[in-house]
C-alpha cells in the first residue's frame, strides 16, 4: 500500500466507479473511511504470494488462495479491500462481481511493503475491519518487522487472540484453516 491516502465521504458506489475506471498499475482500497492506494508490490512481495499459494495447494487442495481478490468489508463503512490473498473454498467467488461478499472468506493475507502507511493499513486499519466484517483468521506477514501475526477470534469489531511469531519459528493457522507453516523461507524476501 503506497502512502496516497485521502479521507473521503464519497458513496460506495462513487469509489467502485472510480476504482472500475482507474489504470491497472494501481489498484484502490476504502478501508476506514479512508482511500487508499494499492501500488505494484516488489518482487519480494511477489515470491511471498507464491510460497504461499503452493502451500496451499500442496496442503490443503480444497481451498483456494485467490491473489487480490476485491472484497466488501466493514459493516458501518462500506469499505472495500483487497487483500493479498483470500483463502476461501475453491469456486467460492464465482458469479461475484469485482467486490464479492466475504461471507465464505475462511482467511485473509497481508503482506507488508516498505512504505510509511504500512503501519497504520496493514497493522491497525486492516485487522479492525477485517474483524468487524467477521473474517475468521487474518495473517499479516510482516517484512519490516521479520514476523508473522496471526490474528483469530473476531468479536465486536476486534481480533480478541493475536499471536506474532519471528521469520524462522513455524507459524500456526488455527481453525478454519488449521494448517502449520514453517517460515524459514521468508529470510529471503525481507531487506
Amino acid at each position: 500500500m503506497t502512502t496516497a491516502t485521502a479521507r473521503v465521504g464519497m458513496p460506495v458506489e462513487e469509489f467502485e466507479g472510480i476504482a472500475r475506471d482507474t489504470a491497472e498499475s494501481v489498484k484502490l482500497e476504502l478501508v476506514g473511511g479512508r482511500v487508499g492506494v494499492k501500488a505494484m508490490p516488489d518482487g519480494g512481495h511477489d515470491e511471498i504470494v507464491v510460497w504461499l499459494l503452493k502451500e496451499f495447494v500442496r496442503r490443503r487442495p480444497e481451498l483456494s488462495l485467490y491473489p487480490e481478490r476485491g472484497l466488501t468489508i466493514e459493516q458501518y463503512r462500506n469499505g472495500r479491500a483487497r487483500p493479498d490473498c483470500t483463502l476461501a473454498p475453491e469456486g467460492s467467488f464465482a458469479g461475484h462481481g469485482e467486490w464479492a461478499d466475504p461471507a465464505a472468506v475462511l482467511m485473509v493475507v497481508e503482506v507488508t511493503s516498505f512504505d510509511p502507511d504500512t503501519d497504520r493499513r496493514d497493522r491497525e486499519d486492516k485487522p479492525r475491519a477485517y474483524a468487524e466484517t467477521g473474517i475468521p483468521l487474518y495473517l499479516l506477514i510482516d517484512r519490516d518487522r521479520g514476523e508473522t501475526v496471526v490474528y483469530c477470534d473476531p468479536a465486536d469489531g476486534a481480533y480478541i487472540t493475536i499471536v506474532t511469531r519471528p521469520f524462522g519459528k513455524p507459524v500456526h493457522l488455527p481453525a478454519p484453516v488449521d494448517l502449520t507453516l514453517e517460515t524459514d523461507a521468508l529470510f529471503g524476501w525481507v531487506r
